[in-house]
């Protein structure tokens, strides 16, 4: 039988556990793991060299010798002695150098670090160092060993099913809560806990804060004299007014903002507010109450800013909302004039931009971080209101990405048709507002 032939051929020259031996023939006899393969195998070579002595044909003492020193067999062993042989059976397994015999010791380690962090669904993955799995190619090479399957599966496999055990967690293949990485080799382990993600919509109440922590660009976040040694450029942010109480809560590590788009530091976000996903790094607890964190945002950011409409997200809806970063927007711009605008002034801007295309270089005041290219974007619809003889109050529903203030100013010629050009009086934006973002 050839499955015993190189069973045999394989223990005449290494010494294999019961796993290491029964992984050659993974692919064989589903239902059984490698250790109760290898144990089987062995078992019949056993039963082979039995009947050998007792019908007294072949060379039954060799191979009972090699089940027992190679194969680490104490039914060999024990077959041996009773025909008056005495032999010892090989100290360490060729391939996984006797791993397989801590894997119960690894889960309860592993599950012991993994109890810190609140989960429901784990993987695990592990680390094989490539000399190991080296041996192993060469063996199945040298003795056409095509049945097999690979340590590092058989470990990760393994040692999931025991941690299941003492945990009675759950493995998930897709989007586990945590990753448990192990190398068995060393004895080490590490855990990847995945995000949490919670969507929304913020209102930023007031102006002068940034949507997301400015790091301080002399220092990199250090603390310098120009940043007065706070290492960021504004002490507060819309991501930091709603990520402290967060952070408290979940006990997490940090937290990253993702929004569709964003506003100037001097802008306010009114109306029903932004969408944004705010993604909380290593939290140790993932079951909150997302109405008692709205209320602690209030609390903590104290009439700057406001979340709603909280719920659980995913990376996947991270990315539907950076699409959305050109959605339709709304906003509520309060432009000054250098003299009086006319009745007739404000019919001319409702009617020349209402539905029409505008096309944008990339404004001089952000072209120090963003690439220097022409934009287009579309109007919907703009209406304008009178406030002082030199004042007016324009509402524009565009297209995202179109810059405001830019549209107003001109831009020095980036920005046209603009509302300046448009009537011949310069105007510029004194207030800007975001009122609805639409994705």
């Amino acid at each position: 039988m050839e499955i015993l032939k190189t069973a045999r051929a394989l223990l005449e020259k290494y010494p294999l556990c019961d796993s290491c031996l029964g992984r050659q023939f993974a692919l064989l006899a589903h239902g059984l793991t490698n250790q109760e393969r290898g144990r089987t195998i062995k078992l019949l070579l056993i039963l082979e060299a039995q009947r050998m002595a007792l019908e007294k044909v072949g060379k039954w003492k060799e191979l009972l010798t090699t089940i027992a020193v190679n194969g680490l067999s104490d039914l060999a062993v024990e077959n041996l002695k009773d025909a008056g042989i005495n032999v010892d059976k090989a100290g360490v397994c060729h391939l996984c150098l006797n791993v397989f015999d801590i894997l119960q010791d690894l889960a309860q380690k592993a599950a012991k670090k993994a109890e810190e962090y609140e989960h429901e669904t784990f993987l695990v993955g592990v680390n094989v160092p490539p000399k190991i799995e080296n041996l192993e190619d060469e063996l199945r090479a040298k003795f056409n060993v095509k049945w097999g399957e690979s340590i590092r599966n058989e470990l990760s496999r393994e040692i999931g099913k025991r941690i299941e055990a003492i945990t009675e967690k759950t493995v998930d293949y897709r989007k586990p809560d945590i990753l448990i990485v192990i190398n068995p080799f060393t004895n080490s382990l590490a855990l990847n806990v995945r995000p949490l993600f919670i969507a929304g919509r913020y209102r930023k109440l007031v102006r002068g804060i940034p949507q997301s922590r400015w790091v301080c660009t002399n220092c990199n976040g250090k603390g310098c004299p120009h940043c007065d040694w706070k290492g960021k450029m504004y002490s507060e942010s819309v991501e930091e007014l709603i990520g402290a109480p967060l952070l408290k809560m979940t006990v997490g590590t940090d937290t990253r903002f993702h929004a569709a788009g964003r506003e100037d530091v001097d802008a306010r976000v009114l109306g029903p507010g932004r969408p944004f996903i705010i993604e909380v790094k290593k939290p140790k607890k993932r079951t909150i109450s997302l109405k008692r964190l709205e209320k602690k945002i209030a609390q903590t950011a104290e009439g700057k800013a406001e979340a709603s409409d909280l719920k659980m997200s995913s990376k996947e809806e991270v990315r539907k909302i950076k699409a959305g970063e050109n959605a339709e927007k709304v906003y509520r711009a309060v432009v000054e004039f250098e003299r009086e605008v006319s009745d007739k002034d404000i019919a001319l801007l409702e009617n020349s931009l209402t539905n029409n295309p505008i096309r944008q270089l990339t404004p001089l005041r952000v072209l120090h971080r963003r690439a220097d290219k022409m934009r287009e974007r579309r109007i919907l619809e703009t209406k304008v209101k009178r406030l002082k003889p030199n004042m007016v109050e324009m509402l524009i529903r565009c297209q995202g990405g179109l810059y405001i203030k830019e549209l107003i100013t001109g831009d020095q010629g980036r920005t046209g048709p603009n509302v300046s050009t448009l009537i011949g009086i310069n105007g510029k934006c004194i207030e800007l507002d975001v009122m609805d973002v639409r994705v």
